[in-house]
């Protein structure tokens, strides 16, 4: 089955950290020149990437992340990662993984983070 599942969203105060998991299914992970990526939604607003790698780990961040969030990928378990540090309310959103550039069908359920005291 084709898909990516995220988790790890949650609640924390400013400045904490949350690290999101999005397991990939192998029929998506073995495409040639695969590059995944991190989205997310806030509410009103567009859905924006803010990470994206490839499987051999070269990375970009959109500046308002930039130094704060970290993506990685473990290739032994088709699993992409976000590591978010020094969280901030308007980090609040919806975030989603998919390949770059997004496929329709791919969209997932996301995983929801709150960034609040």
């Amino acid at each position: 089955q084709v898909q990516l599942v995220e988790s790890g969203g949650g609640l924390v105060q400013p400045g904490g950290s949350l690290r999101l998991s999005c397991a990939v299914s192998r029929s998506i992970y073995s495409i040639n020149s695969l590059m995944l990526g991190w989205y997310r939604q806030a509410p009103g607003k567009q859905r924006e990437l803010v990470a994206r790698i490839t499987r051999s780990g070269t990375t970009n961040y959109a500046e308002s992340v930039q130094g704060r969030f970290t993506i990685s990928v473990d290739n032994g378990k088709n699993t992409v990662y976000l590591q978010m540090n020094s969280l901030k309310p308007e980090d609040t959103a919806d975030y989603y993984c998919n390949v770059v550039p997004p496929h329709a069908r791919y969209w997932g359920q996301g995983t929801q983070v709150t960034v609040s005291s």
